[in-house]
């Protein structure tokens, strides 16, 4: 039984399925051969990602072959209710409502894994933490599954060296599909899509300090470069940072990087980036926005904690005044922006990574026998398979190697 907000919205909610759908040929082409194949038959797959239309199209890909599906969001914020219903409606069973507090999140959570699932898809890691937890007893027809972030491969990474990951997992946040055209293109758009569209304010003439240049940061650097935007990178890495400036970016600590920014965006995937020390250095008005899983990479609690008074000042845009009169304004609680305060990474995008998702959970059913309790990358095959249908479904072309040439790469002399 579902448990979604207004079931009236179903209509709205379908029309955002099927827009998203007619934008998404690889997993179009997928779910084809699933609904003929049936590979997930007698299976059930229980699936936690932001509840938005890709995700809902992905939950309708993997019931045409065959699983029993539940689905729930991965974050409060990012849940659209007409979705939430109109995947309802289309017959997989959902649990999302936009907003809930953290009891009611985890209670969603909780219900999708209630029929004891064999397969998952995890986007930051809640339901394997749940399954290697307080839910251990919904565990015990677990064949595997797959996490999609930067965030959840480190809480997966963190549980494989300790020996409690509750079973096999695809990391497939470092797919190539994954990493270079969803963390690059898909964030540097969807970030800016969301900040432009909540502030509407130009980009342009403004210091933006990116917090992270692993492949997220990159595309959020690249975008607000392109716009006309001075940007900073901070970093722990010497190297992300040597890169980032190769690009033509300036490179320092936050503590000097606070003095700078109009606009900061969080994607390191750790917490206390941006702190109160940097709140009492920062201009008056700048915006804080985080582009990370979790709500811990801005202190917004410290911020609270600091400011006289607080006011919503736009939808997903909240005013804190400090002592000194000076305002900084936070975008969408300090949540994933992208989502808590947009619509998510473009169709085309989302197409490859939830491409990777299903062809993973295949593998991981294929292989099962075979399967340790471990992280698993995702296979070359899997990835140039998905690469060879995207370049396809767009009308282009690429060369392949002669015999001559493979023999050249892989000989000695």
């Amino acid at each position: 039984m579902s448990d979604v907000r207004d079931p009236s919205l179903a209509e709205q909610g379908r029309r955002k399925i099927k827009w998203v759908q007619d934008f998404m040929p690889v997993l179009s082409g997928i779910r084809a051969r699933f609904e003929e194949e049936k590979p997930f038959s007698g299976l059930r797959i229980a699936v936690s990602v932001h509840l938005e239309a890709k995700t809902a199209y992905l939950g309708l890909v993997l019931a045409a072959g065959g699983a029993d599906v539940r689905l729930t969001g991965s974050n409060p914020l990012s849940t659209q209710d007409d979705v939430a219903a109109g995947l309802a409606d289309l017959g997989v069973e959902t649990y999302g409502i936009h907003g809930v507090d953290d009891a009611a999140y985890r209670e969603h959570l909780l219900k999708t894994l209630e029929f004891h699932p064999h397969l998952v898809v995890d986007d930051g890691g809640d339901l394997i933490s749940l399954l290697g937890g307080d839910a251990a007893e919904y565990a015990d027809q677990l064949i595997g599954g797959c996490e999609e972030t930067t965030t959840g491969i480190l809480r997966l990474k963190a549980r494989e060296r300790e020996g409690i990951l509750p079973c096999a997992m695809m990391a497939v946040n470092d797919a190539k599909a994954k990493h270079y055209y969803d963390n690059k293109y898909g964030t540097g758009q969807s970030v800016w899509d969301a900040i432009m569209h909540t502030t509407n304010l130009i980009v342009a003439g403004k210091t933006v300090v990116v917090a992270g240049y692993g492949w997220c940061g990159k595309g959020v650097a690249m975008r607000a470069a392109g716009m006309g935007a001075d940007v900073i990178v901070t970093e722990i890495d010497p190297f992300k940072a040597l890169d980032a400036t190769m690009q033509g970016f300036r490179v320092m600590p936050m503590d000097e990087a606070a003095k700078a920014g109009d606009i900061f965006v969080t994607v390191t995937g750790c917490r206390d980036v941006i702190t109160p020390e940097h709140f009492k250095v920062m201009k008056n008005n700048a915006f804080l926005t985080n582009a990370g899983h979790f709500d811990c990479e801005v202190d917004v609690a410290g911020l609270a904690e600091m400011a006289v008074k607080k006011e919503v000042r736009r939808d997903n845009i909240e005013g804190y005044t400090l002592p000194d009169g000076r305002v900084l304004n936070v975008i969408g609680q300090g949540r994933l922006v992208n989502l808590a305060a947009g619509n998510g990474h473009p169709a085309e995008i989302m197409d490859m990574s939830f491409a990777v998702q299903a062809l993973a959970l295949e593998w991981l059913l294929k292989n099962r026998e075979s399967l340790e309790r471990k992280l698993y990358p995702v296979p070359d095959e899997i990835d140039d398979e998905i690469g060879r249908v995207k370049l396809a479904s767009g009308g282009l072309r690429i060369d392949t190697l002669t015999q001559a040439q493979r023999d050249y790469l892989n000989g000695w002399n």
